[in-house]
């Protein structure tokens, strides 16, 4: 199966549409509804690699070809590093890789650990962070982001920081920030004014973008404006826009979304990933399917075409921000 390609912003990267982000694949923890019943009880790290190189598998059969990870996904680079390395690519048909640095894995490899990341936006972490993703991914490595970027993390005003990304920029790979957070409008506001040395720092933004949690969408719109590239994470608000949100207080807000996937002969999960793909500034919306079925349900989004009357009951759902990430810092680990 084949998927248009398109350039990631002002860059020379070209991308599809859809992406899959292995964070419910690298690691046997993560908080997206439903995560235990798609590992299941082996979650050793043999059983969760191949698990891994199976969604890969098809994301790849269905024309995906742009790849996002982290070096806080557990063991997520090293899983998709080992698939690339055991591939052979056509030169027109090559797969892009976007990874992050900034956390670190924290958990051993347990889904009940105590704390499962550290964030530290230091020189020291960069540096070894990016040896590390740069030995996993190699020449696939193509964007290079803050992962988790915000005001609070002083990571913007770190000058040795911003000078190191420079110089990973002038080696030939796109830099970019992904965001977190009731403040990702602010931040991206303050992302964009960067320069180091009369030059824009930033090339993408990866950020939260659904329709419980539209906020940062008019930022976003002037990052796609100024050249930047977007990318979407968490179109399915780690699933709670899926049929497995099965919470009494969103009951309500799942029979309108129940009611329009019906109408336009489609699942909850597409409806809601198609409007994410909607959005004239989204260049990749990534699925974060954790099972080849779930991915391929994902696809389904690509042929959904929304209509006004749809998109005005969509826009009743959303949330505040302040509620919508306090719910998402609640949800569970399993």
């Amino acid at each position: 199966m084949s998927m248009p390609r398109h350039r990631l912003g002002a860059s020379r990267v070209a991308v599809t549409p859809l992406g899959l982000g292995l964070a419910a694949l690298g690691r046997p923890g993560y908080i997206t509804l439903g995560h235990a019943d798609d590992l299941g009880a082996d979650r050793s790290v043999a059983t969760m690699a191949a698990h891994a190189h199976a969604v890969l598998d098809a994301a790849w059969a269905v024309g995906i070809r742009y790849f996002d990870t982290a070096r806080s996904y557990g063991r997520g680079e090293e899983f998709l590093g080992a698939w690339l390395a055991a591939r052979t690519f056509a030169p027109d048909d090559r797969p892009v890789v976007g990874s992050k640095w900034g956390y670190t894995y924290t958990a051993g490899w347990r889904v009940d650990a105590a704390q499962h990341e550290v964030k530290e936006h230091t020189l020291p972490v960069l540096r070894g962070q990016w040896v590390e993703s740069a030995g996993h991914l190699g020449e696939y490595l193509a964007l290079y982001q803050i992962h988790s970027a915000t005001l609070e993390s002083g990571v913007l005003t770190r000058a040795e920081v911003l000078g190191e990304l420079a110089r990973i920029k002038a080696g030939g790979c796109l830099i970019g920030l992904s965001l977190s957070g009731t403040q990702q409008a602010q931040t991206l506001a303050a992302a964009l004014e960067i320069e180091v040395d009369g030059v824009g720092l930033f090339d993408c933004v990866q950020a939260t973008w659904n329709v419980l949690e539209p906020s940062c969408g008019p930022m976003l719109r002037a990052a796609h404006a100024a050249g930047w590239g977007v990318i979407v994470k968490e179109a399915l608000a780690n699933g709670r826009l899926t049929a497995r949100n099965r919470a009494v207080e969103f009951a309500g807000p799942m029979a309108v979304l129940a009611r329009l996937a019906a109408r336009h002969a489609t699942t909850v999960d597409a409806l809601a990933l198609a409007a994410a793909l909607a959005q004239p500034w989204a260049g990749v919306a990534l699925s974060g399917a954790a099972t080849p079925a779930h991915l391929r349900a994902n696809v389904a989004a690509l042929a959904v075409t929304l209509t006004e009357e749809t998109w005005e009951e969509l826009a009743g759902l959303a949330e505040t921000p302040q509620a919508y990430w306090a719910t998402r810092s609640a949800l569970a680990w399993n």
